[in-house]
């Protein structure tokens, strides 16, 4: 009875010595896997902390529900596998070698891989219309072909081959291909509350973020070897073509859609009646479209030609008190923040006015334009490289406003293949003449100028009245 009157603290003390010391063990090692535990989970926190961030951002507001999410993160291993490639292929053609042999290379680069690639280019949008059914492959064909041109790349980055060209060409087409089936992939993707603009907006900014993460990466495994950066994209392309087979299924859907032409055939038997087509080409909904196609195609040239002008002449002439290298780095930061603040006022404008707003922003990059090549300087440069990926952004962001506005939903996906052709086509044009100029930063700046002015002088009045009629009777615009 006293015995089972023994207060529970004093339990303990009548047990073996044995078990009291496996306790005792038991508990220590229970204090150190918990420990290693701990330890554990703090060194995964910051990545997995940083994956919920990410994949929270993508997915909200309906993104997730709708599959736009989904898209947004392919288009940022896009971004990424991009990035590595060009850092792997700037240091072979273009940082190797003195700036009179670089120009060779780029040169050959230009003739080897862009001028196939403007014939290619044009067939590109009527060949995807013809795999409405199969966009989700498409893009993971993209994403493999990719994946193993890097291989190649890196092979022939080692041995000096001449195989290097033709595998840049077929890099730059898959590129281009998956650009223009995720600009036809993103109306199937929309959540009810966004504007095509918008869900656009995001896609881009997801690219542009991914990309200057990637960038840096890429430079430091080209400090391990040239051939890292391509192991990287290697890598990257091959995680893209597994993740776009996660996109939903109605991506691969076409019901509603048909083919969009950029300029109506009425005199075309089509259909078993052999009646001429109903449906309207881009120029038959209105100048809008086409006008803002031009204006932006003006954009994209300036850019294509900035990247190669400015390129060369840097290396040539830093900026003040500065490297090449470092004056490289400056203008491409310019570029590339200008690129993301643009993205970003889209997405707050969403689609109001976009005729003012591609008019608007051409000016701005006309004015700047003109400004750097008056007053020449290194701060003007940077302005016009930030002003010019800002135009470019919003400019485009417009576009796919008036798409969405303008054109009937059964070509629109079309409408979006076609203008991204085009776009790339102006990218091309302006990477030649600029890699063609002699190495005059008045010179070279007031041809950028006149770029500008090419494409927007002629668009401007067509755009304004457009604007004037959609404010009076023009169709509803998307929220």
């Amino acid at each position: 009875m006293a015995a089972a009157r023994t207060p529970p603290e004093t339990a303990g003390l009548g047990e073996p010595e044995g078990l009291a010391e496996g306790s005792s063990r038991g508990s220590g090692s229970g204090r150190f896997g918990g420990s290693v535990r701990a330890v554990g989970r703090a060194l995964r926190l910051p990545v997995t902390g940083t994956v919920r961030g990410i994949r929270r951002a993508t997915h909200a507001h309906g993104a997730g529900e709708s599959g736009l999410g989904k898209l947004i993160e392919l288009h940022a291993v896009n971004g990424a596998g991009d990035i590595m490639i060009t850092v792997a292929l700037a240091s072979t053609v273009f940082f190797s070698v003195p700036t009179d042999e670089a120009r060779g290379r780029v040169a050959l680069y230009l003739a080897i891989t862009m001028a196939p690639f403007t014939v290619l280019a044009p067939v590109i949008g009527p060949l995807l219309d013809r795999l409405p059914h199969g966009r989700r492959a498409a893009m993971a064909a993209a994403m493999l072909a990719r994946a193993l041109l890097a291989l190649i790349i890196a092979g022939a980055a080692a041995g000096g081959g001449l195989e290097l060209y033709p595998a840049a060409l077929g890099v730059l087409v898959a590129s281009k291909a998956y650009g223009v089936v995720r600009s036809a992939v993103v109306p199937r993707l929309l959540p009810p509350s966004f504007s095509l603009v918008k869900a656009n907006s995001r896609v881009t900014l997801g690219g542009l973020l991914a990309t200057g993460v990637a960038a840096p990466i890429g430079a430091g495994l080209h400090l391990v070897g040239p051939r890292w950066p391509l192991y990287g994209a290697f890598v990257i392309f091959v995680a893209g073509t597994f993740l776009s087979f996660s996109l939903p299924r109605k991506v691969d859907s076409a019901k509603g859609e048909d083919r969009a032409r950029l300029a109506a055939d009425a005199e075309r038997p089509h259909g078993p009646r052999r009646r001429p087509p109903k449906r309207p080409g881009l120029r038959s909904v209105g100048t809008a479209v086409t006008h803002a196609l031009a204006a932006n195609a003006a954009l994209r040239c300036l850019s294509g030609f900035l990247i190669f002008f400015l390129a060369f002449l840097l290396r040539e002439h830093p900026l003040a008190g500065e490297s090449a290298a470092v004056s490289l780095g400056i203008v491409g930061v310019a570029a590339g923040t200008g690129n993301a603040l643009g993205t970003a006022v889209g997405a707050w404008l969403r689609s109001r006015a976009p005729e003012l707003i591609v008019v608007t922003v051409v000016a701005i990059v006309l004015g700047v334009a003109v400004t750097a090549a008056v007053f020449f300087g290194a701060f003007l440069v940077a302005c016009l490289a930030a002003f010019a990926g800002f135009g470019q952004a919003l400019g485009k962001l417009s576009l796919d406003a008036l798409i969405q506005r303008d054109v009937p939903e059964v070509v629109r996906t079309s409408a979006f293949a076609r203008s991204e052709t085009l776009l790339q086509m102006a990218w091309v044009l302006g990477g030649a003449i600029g890699i063609v100029l002699p190495l005059n930063g008045v010179l070279g700046l007031s041809v950028g100028a006149a770029i500008v002015a090419a494409g927007w002088l002629p668009t401007a009045r067509g755009l304004l009245a457009s604007a004037r009629r959609g404010t009076d009777t023009g169709p509803p615009r998307a929220a």
